[in-house]
């Protein structure tokens, strides 16, 4: 499972978050810290990604072009980055169902 994780999140999260998921990625190593939803989306599809973000801009491209690549939206404000470690390693299960399943393309996490 491969999670790249949006510039509005801290690239410090990838690296605690690796016993947990497969590839843990940021976006500014792999793009730029400023790069379009659009080439992220881009990225992320060509290269088997789920999108991390709290952006709700992505969760529109997906309605507007289906996915893959899938969405993870993280609904839960500003938080620190050990609390949004603890929450996807929490929700581990939910995400795993995420990459494996074809009925959905989005997981929103509170």
């Amino acid at each position: 499972m491969h999670l790249l994780f949006d510039a509005n999140i801290s690239w410090r999260i990838c690296k605690n978050l690796e016993p947990y998921f497969t590839t843990c990625v940021h976006v500014e190593k792999v793009i730029a810290n400023i790069a379009s939803d659009n080439v992220i989306w881009t990225y992320a599809k060509a290269n088997n990604f789920i999108i991390v973000t709290n952006d709700e801009d992505f969760l529109n491209i997906l309605n507007l072009k289906g996915y893959p690549p899938k969405v993870l939206l993280l609904k839960t404000g500003n938080q620190s980055n050990k609390y949004l470690e603890q929450l996807l390693i929490s929700k581990q299960n939910e995400i795993i169902e995420l990459w494996d399943t074809s009925n959905y393309g989005v997981l929103e996490l509170f």
